[in-house]
């Protein structure tokens, strides 16, 4: 009987479920996607039971897979965070999931941060208020939705509904729930103050365990729906880009990692949880790792605004084309157009992240007849390598050394792309095309939980994956150098034109 480990990823856009042998041999691999809603302007839900459907899905194809010379000692989950899913007091759902992408809340954030909520938000929670998130995604419900509010008995992140659905134990963990904004960054609970400005109690909220804690077991239903093992454990896992870090190594000070999936997040590691240490652009979080905590920025949507073009104008109108092959076109795309995109600029949708408050909105700005769908497709790639650099010079002017950078995510899929990340940003990337980081995370801590060894560093060693580094390339420096100067001068001329307009 072969010993395995299951890592499941839950992103925004897919689930993945990824098999490992207790070396970190990866074993086999199931993804299914599902779909973003947007049934108003600024909104982006998700069906939490389309969600459930798919998780018993890439299970039971798992379970087929295993056969009967495999077992799985246990399971943990990388998940989203920063979504939110509001449950009767039996778990199902009372609302659609409002996802961290959503917007809605925007009128609500200004108005808190004009009284100076944002203040004791941040020295409570290490967070800066963010549209999306439950904080205030909660308090929404609660004016808006009163019928909904009344309704619901707990509110969930993505890991907590589904650890629920898994094992019937409402259980979170610290990295995802913080980003709820309603956890006390100096004592890692649940914060009175902060669920009373959402309109809550703790005790409408689940229990948190640290990860790598085992929560239990699968339930006989979960058993009978998916095929895997009666009484599989369920462990703890995490924040995804926090499984993704702990897979990279990244438990200590000193190294930078930039996930590119449907979001893109900065994230370097600290030793203390003082918020006053913090960057005012970046918000702390806890790491999956003991005594260990996040500095991160999310720098937008990127992922999605790239799908979006991919799939506007590259894909196939009669035999939709895969995710992978759709990069392929893009990189055949990109062959046509020079580095500097012939001086058109993009703003990616969803703010600048270096100026609070800027417009979600985004767009071609120099836009001419000569312009190519090549130079539009550079360009997009371009705009978000801006955004990146200008939170890279924003951390070396708060004394946060920048010296590598991990790359995980959606970019490695383009042999073009980091390139293009490299140049524009001049920092050199460490990078492997291996597709799934998180799920690797979750399996670590997953055989952490099962005893499958005895730290998280000794599964970080033999999960391990070597990178490869890709520096700038020489010549481009100046001409990114304009651009870059050019991008920063029209965002904050796009942000003050937003203030006149919206004062």
């Amino acid at each position: 009987m072969q010993d395995t480990i299951l890592g499941l990823e839950i992103g925004t856009t897919s689930t993945k479920a990824v098999l490992f042998d207790l070396s970190g041999q990866e074993l086999a691999v199931v993804q299914q996607s599902y779909p973003l809603l947007t049934p108003q302007a600024g909104w982006a839900e998700q069906d939490p039971e389309r969600l459930w459907t798919t998780v018993v899905q890439v299970l039971r194809d798992m379970a087929k897979q295993l056969g009967p010379a495999r077992r799985i000692l246990a399971l943990a989950l990388a998940a989203q965070s920063g979504s939110l899913i509001p449950v009767k007091a039996d778990g199902e759902p009372s609302y659609p999931m409002i996802t961290w992408l959503d917007s809605r809340t925007e009128t609500l954030v200004k108005q808190w941060q004009a009284a100076g909520v944002e203040e004791t938000v941040r020295r409570l929670s290490g967070w800066r208020l963010h549209p999306g998130l439950p904080l205030s995604t909660i308090a929404w419900l609660r004016q808006h939705r009163p019928d909904v509010f009344k309704i619901t008995g707990r509110f969930l992140g993505v890991h907590d509904f589904l650890v629920h659905r898994l094992t019937g134990h409402f259980c979170a963990e610290l990295s995802g729930a913080a980003e709820m904004q309603l956890v006390e960054a100096a004592t890692g609970r649940w914060s009175e103050p902060l669920c009373a400005l959402a309109g809550i109690t703790p005790d409408r909220l689940a229990e948190l365990k640290p990860a790598g804690a085992v929560i239990g077991t699968i339930t006989p239903q979960v058993s009978r729906l998916t095929g895997l093992a009666a009484e599989t454990p369920v462990v703890s896992g995490g924040h995804d880009q926090c499984c993704t870090a702990l897979a990279m190594g990244m438990t200590a000070p000193g190294k930078l990692m930039l996930a590119t999936g449907t979001a893109w997040v900065i994230t370097g590691i600290t030793a203390s949880p003082a918020v006053e240490a913090v960057p005012a652009s970046m918000d702390l979080n806890f790491h999956v790792v003991p005594e260990r905590w996040t500095v991160s920025q999310l720098l937008g949507g990127f992922g999605a605004a790239v799908e979006w073009w991919l799939n506007q104008n590259l894909q196939s109108t009669t035999a939709p084309l895969s995710r992978a092959e759709l990069y392929r076109r893009l990189d055949q795309v990109l062959a046509g157009s020079e580095p500097g995109s012939k001086h058109l600029l993009f703003l990616p949708p969803g703010g600048r992240a270096q100026l609070p408050g800027s417009s979600q909105a985004g767009g071609f700005i120099g836009l001419r007849l000569d312009h190519s769908r090549a130079d539009m497709s550079r360009a997009i790639l371009e705009g978000i390598a801006f955004e990146v650099r200008w939170a890279l010079e924003t951390m070396r002017q708060m004394e946060l050394p920048v010296t590598q950078v991990w790359l995980a995510g959606g970019a490695t899929q383009s042999p073009i792309w980091p390139q293009i990340l490299a140049d524009a940003t001049g920092a050199p990337l460490l990078l492997t095309r291996y597709a799934h980081w998180p799920a690797l995370g979750a399996a670590i801590l997953a055989g952490f939980g099962a005893g499958v060894f005895d730290t998280l560093g000794a599964g970080i060693d033999r999960f391990r994956r070597s990178p490869q580094e890709i520096g700038p390339a020489g010549g481009r420096r100046q001409g990114y150098d304009e651009q870059f100067a050019a991008y920063q001068r029209l965002a904050r001329l796009l942000a003050e034109t937003d203030l006149k307009i919206d004062s």
